[in-house]
């Protein structure tokens, strides 16, 4: 089965529209190109209010102009799923720099097509080619690379794998395709391919070759290389924070250049991104959606139906423990990892206290280990390591409440499910709250002094 991706944007609803971010330059082809990653077009209606807002993508041809007024289902914006392209921003002659052919230039013939494509090859295998910066520059009329509005010169680094669209010496217009580079989307891929995919995501294990993701909004700019890593920093916008560093091996595309701007949460390199990633820079909800929607992918593929509440319910047994950051007034230690429950009454207990609550961020569990720290012993010695659980759980004098469904069955008692669950649990409250009664009967009994008592009246004597 192969996966389609998406490649337009359709409007929702009728309205205006409005373009934020607007960067957008005419190609030689007469098409609007967008120029910028963070252009956002919002649909507003009569009242000025927005329905809608979509981020386009880099490269994207525009279908609509600022002010357009646009119907339901018409396109925004359409592009090409399988490929990112390098677009040049200015008008001007193609030049090229250490595209060597044989060394970091090949010209292969494309089997569907027939046509010859010229391709970036890895320059580092081949010995002379070591020292190559392959790319691509746009002259001006004097014969110089020219300057872009953003600052730096208008030279395109090409990555390995990247496909050339254009000639030597060829005249080029702002927002013509300088190259592509293929994304790995096209693929087919099946259930084998994808039952390890499902196994990475539950285990929460960090994928090959994982995207990096921008962890605060900036300007990108690139420093000066080291050894055969190519150096990124990140200069935020807020000043308060500080810069973020990144070293990208050489041959892998960055589709980002010198002066672009990006926000929290955006690819630097493209790939799968690693959960913990989300996790930390983009919470909790980002998070959850992402593996359920991954999970999803993998069994739609087959045409397998799931609910999603089943996936739902293993994520949050993998995001049941918090790791204290500051312990605050608690008897928390700063670094352990606390059972989210546990979490939250200790903190309502400093809380009622007057006392300084803990804070604490979420920790992400594969399912092997998240099983293996339920805060029920008996649950976690039935899956793995029984011995090691049961000694951990008698050296620290552990007491089971028998909350789960697990522990129950083991120790034969009902299990706390269906419907008389619910009633159980009422029961349960309704008994409680009248032996709180009964105590503060009993309380009040034992303060009120007991009345003496009335003498019996004296009987006039028999006769």
């Amino acid at each position: 089965a192969q996966i389609n991706e998406q490649s337009f944007i359709e409007s929702n609803f009728e309205g205006k529209v409005v373009i934020k971010n607007k960067a957008i330059a005419t190609s030689s082809e007469g098409f609007n190109v967008a120029m910028v990653r963070n252009m956002v077009v919002a649909v507003v209606d009569a009242d000025g209010t927005e329905r809608a807002t979509h981020r386009i993508q880099y490269g994207a041809r525009m279908r609509v102009e600022d002010g357009d007024m646009i119907k339901r289902g018409q396109r925004i914006a359409e592009w090409d799923p399988y490929s990112r392209p390098i677009l040049t921003e200015v008008e001007g002659t193609i030049g090229f720099e250490d595209l060597v052919e044989g060394q970091s230039i090949s010209e292969t013939l494309d089997e569907s097509t027939g046509i010859a494509k010229r391709v970036v090859i890895d320059w580092r295998t081949t010995g002379r080619g070591a020292d190559l910066r392959p790319a691509i520059v746009i002259k001006g009329k004097d014969g110089k690379v020219l300057k872009l509005a953003r600052g730096g010169d208008a030279r395109y680094m090409l990555s390995v794998d990247a496909i050339l669209s254009v000639d030597l010496n060829a005249k080029v217009k702002a927002g013509d395709i300088l190259a592509r580079v293929s994304t790995e989307s096209a693929k087919t891929r099946d259930i084998t391919g994808g039952l390890p995919r499902v196994a990475e995501l539950f285990e929460a294990r960090k994928p090959k070759d994982a995207a990096i993701i921008a962890e605060i909004g900036g300007t990108i700019r690139f420093g000066r290389d080291y050894k055969n890593k190519r150096r990124i920093s990140i200069e935020p916008i807020d000043k308060n924070e500080e810069t973020r560093e990144y070293l990208i091996p050489k041959g892998k595309h960055i589709h980002l250049q010198d002066g672009d701007i990006v926000e929290k949460g955006d690819f630097i390199v493209e790939g799968n991104p690693a959960p913990h990633d989300i996790l930390a820079i983009k919470g909790i909800e980002e998070l959850a959606a992402y593996l359920v929607n991954e999970i999803q992918e993998v069994y739609r593929l087959q045409g397998v139906l799931i609910n999603d509440k089943h996936i739902e319910v293993i994520v949050r047994q993998m995001l049941q423990k918090i790791e204290v950051t500051d312990q605050g007034e608690t008897d928390m230690i700063s670094g352990e990892q606390v059972d989210k429950i546990e979490f939250d009454a200790l903190n309502a207990k400093a809380k009622d206290e007057g006392k300084k609550p803990a804070t604490g961020n979420p920790v992400l569990l594969g399912i092997t280990k998240a099983s293996l720290q339920t805060r029920s012993f008996f649950s976690a010695a039935s899956f793995q390591e029984t011995t090691r659980v049961l000694t951990e759980a008698a050296v620290n004098g552990k007491v089971d409440p028998l909350e789960g469904l697990k522990e129950n069955v083991i120790v034969g008692r009902l299990i706390p499910a269906g419907t008389g669950a619910s009633m159980a649990k009422i029961r349960e409250v309704a008994t409680k709250r009248d032996k709180l009664i009964l105590d503060e009967r009993e309380k009040q009994a034992a303060i009120t002094p007991a009345a003496p008592e009335a003498e019996p009246l004296a009987l006039p004597p028999a006769e």
